[in-house]
This record gives C-alpha cells, sequence and structure tokens, in this order.
C-alpha cells in the first residue's frame, strides 16, 4: 500500500527570517514582495497589517513592525532542509510547489508504529527546524499534497480520498486558477463540480495538464516524482538571526543541524562516528577563525538525541573570543550501520540477539507475511521440499538429500525450454555436466512426477538445474519436454 505524507509549510518565508528560537519582535514581522506585504505573523496583523500592503502603509500603521524582502532562494534551501530531515522516514522524498514537501511512507508505517505515530513524530522534526507545518496522508501524493494546503488530514482509501478532494474549492488546483472566472461563470466552487463537465471540453478548453493534475490527484493516472539526491557527504551551514554572545545560544541552531544530519545518515544507511561543529565569527577585514567543535563517538551512532546531548555538554564548556554569525556541521567520520552490542567481546557477524532484533525489525517494516525462512521438508519432489514460510511459524526442518546438486534459487513454476539441434535452449544451448537424478514421487497424494534432473551448463559457464520429463513407452514417439526448475548462484 502506498501512502503519501504531504508537510506543507504555510509561514515558510517568514519562518526564513525568525527562525521560532530567535526572539519574537514585540510589534511582530511581515514578509515582502515587490514592496507588497504576503504574509504578516499574529504581532503585526494585530496592529492593522494586512495581506497586499504597501511598504509605506506598514510603516503609517505599526513603525516598529520588523519587515523582510522575500528571498526565494532562502526559501527553497529551507524547504530542501526540511526534505533532508524527513529522510529518517523514507528515502523517497520530493519537493513540490507552493512550500511543500512529500514522503512516500508506506513500507515505514509499522516501523513508526502507524500513520499517526508518524505524524508526530514528523511535527516534532518540523518544530525542531523551527517551521510550523500542516501534515496530510493520502494515497496519491497529489492527492496529500492538495490536502495538507487545507488542514491536517489522513486518508488512507481511495474512496475516502475521492470525497475528501472533491469537497476542495477548485482555486486548489493550481492549474485551475488561469480559469478561474470562466469555472465561476459555469457555477462551479469545488473540485467535483470540474470533474462533472465534460473531459473533451475541459482539455480543448483548458489544456491536457489540467486533466492530468487530477488524474494523479484522485489516483486513475501514475504519478512521477524527482526524488531528492543526497550528496555523498554531509555539510550543512545556518546563520543566525542576531550576533550571539554566548555559546549555549548555538544550540537550538545545533539541533537543527543535527536533524538534518540524522535523516541524511538514515537515508544513506550511515553511522556517524566523528562530527565537526564550526562557530563562525565575523568576516571580512577583521576576519576571526571559527570556533572548532570536534567530538569523536565511542560507537557509531545515528541517534539524534544522543548527538544533541553530547554538542549541549561541548557548548556549555566553550567561551566565545566574539560572537557567532553562523555554525557549520560537518560528517567528519562515517560508516555502515550497523546493529549496536551491549556486550564486553562482541561476537564475529553478530550475537544471537543482534539477528533477532534485526528480524523483528523486518518483519515491523515489511510484514510477517513478507518475512520468510526456509523450511525444507522431507519429500523428494523439489517443488515440495522447497517450503518457506514465516520467521514465526514453528515448523521444523525434515531431512535433505545428500551429496545431491541443489540450487539456491527454485522457481515457482517450471519454465519449459527450447529445442535446438535436440538439445534444451535458454540463452545458448546447454550441456549436462552431471549424472543425471531420478525423481518419481507423489503417487501417494495423487500429485504424481517422473523426471530425471540434470545439471546443465550454458556457454557463459552459468548453471541450471534442468529435468527431463519421461514418458512411457505408448509415447515414445512424441518430442520429449525439458524443463527448467532452478537456478544456482
Amino acid at each position: 500500500m502506498r501512502v503519501f505524507l504531504a508537510v506543507h509549510l504555510p509561514k515558510l518565508p517568514l519562518e526564513v527570517f525568525r527562525p521560532r528560537w530567535s526572539p519574537e519582535p514585540v510589534h511582530g514581522s511581515a514578509v515582502l514582495q515587490k514592496d507588497k506585504v504576503i504574509i504578516a505573523d499574529a504581532g503585526a496583523h494585530s496592529a492593522g497589517v494586512r495581506f497586499g500592503m504597501k511598504r509605506g502603509g506598514v510603516l503609517t500603521l505599526s513603525p516598529e513592525t520588523e519587515m523582510y524582502e522575500r528571498d526565494v532562494n532562502r526559501e527553497a534551501s529551507a524547504q530542501r532542509e526540511v526534505g533532508v530531515a524527513l529522510m529518517r522516514f523514507s528515502p523517497e522524498v520530493a519537493l513540490l510547489d507552493e512550500a511543500t514537501v512529500v514522503v512516500e511512507v508506506g513500507a515505514s508505517l509499522r516501523l513508526f508504529g502507524g500513520l499517526l505515530a508518524l505524524c508526530r513524530e514528523a511535527k516534532t522534526v518540523l518544530g525542531a527546524l523551527g517551521f510550523t507545518a500542516r501534515i496530510s496522508a493520502a494515497p496519491t501524493g497529489q492527492g496529500a499534497w492538495l490536502l495538507a494546503k487545507h488542514g491536517n488530514r489522513r486518508v488512507l482509501k481511495l474512496a475516502s480520498l475521492d470525497q475528501r478532494l472533491s469537497d476542495l474549492p477548485m482555486v486548489a488546483v493550481p492549474e485551475v486558477r488561469p480559469f478561474t472566472d470562466w469555472f465561476a461563470g459555469l457555477g462551479c466552487e469545488r473540485i467535483a463540480d470540474i470533474r462533472r463537465l465534460p473531459r473533451a471540453g475541459l482539455q480543448r478548453r483548458c489544456g491536457e495538464h489540467l486533466l492530468d493534475s487530477l488524474d494523479r490527484a484522485f489516483g486513475t493516472a501514475p504519478e512521477l516524482f524527482n526524488w531528492l539526491d543526497l550528496p555523498p557527504t554531509f555539510s550543512a551551514r545556518i546563520e543566525m538571526p542576531d550576533r550571539l554572545e554566548h555559546a549555549d545560544g548555538a544550540v537550538f541552531g545545533a539541533h537543527r543541524l543535527i536533524v538534518q544530519l540524522c535523516g541524511w545518515l538514515c537515508a544513506k544507511q550511515l553511522a556517524i562516528t566523528g562530527i565537526r561543529l564550526s562557530l563562525e565569527h565575523e568576516r571580512g577585514r577583521n576576519a576571526i577563525e571559527p570556533t572548532l567543535i570536534d567530538i569523536a563517538l565511542g560507537e557509531p551512532t545515528w541517534r539524534e538525541e544522543h548527538l544533541v546531548r553530547l554538542l549541549k555538554e561541548r557548548l556549555h564548556r566553550i567561551e566565545l573570543t566574539a560572537p557567532v554569525i553562523a555554525l557549520r556541521l560537518d560528517a567528519s567520520n562515517v560508516e555502515s550501520a550497523v546493529p549496536a552490542s551491549d556486550t564486553l567481546f562482541p561476537e564475529p557477524g553478530g550475537s544471537k540477539e543482534d539477528h533477532e532484533r534485526l528480524l523483528e525489525l523486518l518483519v515491523a517494516r515489511l510484514g510477517e507475511e513478507n518475512v520468510l525462512r526456509p523450511v525444507p521438508t522431507a519429500d523428494h519432489r523439489p517443488e515440495m521440499a522447497n517450503l518457506w514460510v514465516p520467521v514465526a511459524s514453528r515448523i521444523k526442518v525434515g531431512p535433505l538429500p545428500q551429496n545431491l546438486p541443489r540450487p539456491t534459487w527454485m522457481l515457482a513454476t517450471p519454465v519449459r525450454l527450447l529445442m535446438r539441434r535436440h538439445r534444451p535452449f535458454y540463452g545458448s544451448p546447454l550441456r549436462m555436466v552431471s549424472p543425471g537424478e531420478r525423481i518419481e514421487s507423489g503417487w501417494f497424494d495423487g500429485e504424481l512426477v517422473t523426471r530425471d534432473y540434470f545439471v546443465a551448463q550454458a556457454e557463459d559457464q552459468s548453471c541450471y538445474w534442468i529435468y527431463q520429463e519421461r514418458v512411457s513407452s505408448r509415447d515414445a514417439e512424441e518430442d520429449q519436454r525439458w524443463f527448467l526448475h532452478g537456478l544456482f548462484g
């Protein structure tokens, strides 16, 4: 089941300039684009600042309100930071328009304890980054994106998604906005009204992009996303909203960088053994060398809480020689993530407890029916002997044939081979490299098989397990048939 999490950042322009941990201005803040207000916080709104108001009007009503010019590049960088941090839930993260991040979390729901628990953790991550967000979930990414812009809504079935999307205002769909007046003249207000119109006429009037967007949202057309690519090494930087005179003030900014680092580690399946936090000071003519904090870890980790705790301890002991204007975090040493060992002398390859924890993790993430173990049974017929059951099953392993070649990969259904020049053919002519093994069994349960098995080798030296059906003297004149039943590693 595919489940998409859409994270919409409605206050992104404002929170890029004034993160949550920075002191809130008494008279509020506002972001301007082309000398007009595009977003204002509660303080500015209470002072009379409204959407679309010009700079002069804001200065007249509330001269103390802080105003910022919108920076699209900084917003895009912040959106990417959010996407990297959310990779702790899934490596499939896409950055969409209108400050929205989509994450495909269908395979992660069991691991994080269900959708509600995952949404709570996502909000915690976003809070650590200093962003306010609306989080919605749906079976389609486009549908989750539309729902997130109108609140926190969670839908797991296409039938329910159809009803929720149909009730949204039509202007929620970006492709509708250029034709708002035309649709309003037809009496359309909701998405459901647009979907009732003839598709052919809509395509001629509005183009194919409108219908394609609606089809992807409702799950009737496939979706393609440009998943976020991560660099091979981690290095992130954040500028402080104001000069920091004490190192303790850098804890919140460092926490934000750690959250991104943990997302990068989870997506790369890596663990960290060393990090470096650089406290940057004045630049330019009076430049001062950064204050470096190197942290070496005894064991590899990817846990956010542990890393934040270490940084807090180090920052508490630092006395700054100059104000801090920016922070940079670099992953100095990384390695492949392995289960943590709690023994004094770890066993090579991991202990039995390590293996059990791994199996439990796989079962939680993939489902019990998708994590199987081999259970060979006492039957000469390969399709009966090659049995796979869930790892929790208590079926015991039966005795196996000894000193006979057996492939590691058995096909669920044997594949009939072509015959060329009286030899079986599979990519190239096959030659027998083993004596035959005759299997004649199954008379007791009505599934009689009579076969002669051989190990056959192709021209590229790959080996296959094939068999020839035995025929009675009555059918001797018919062509004997060969089948591929297994592949050797």
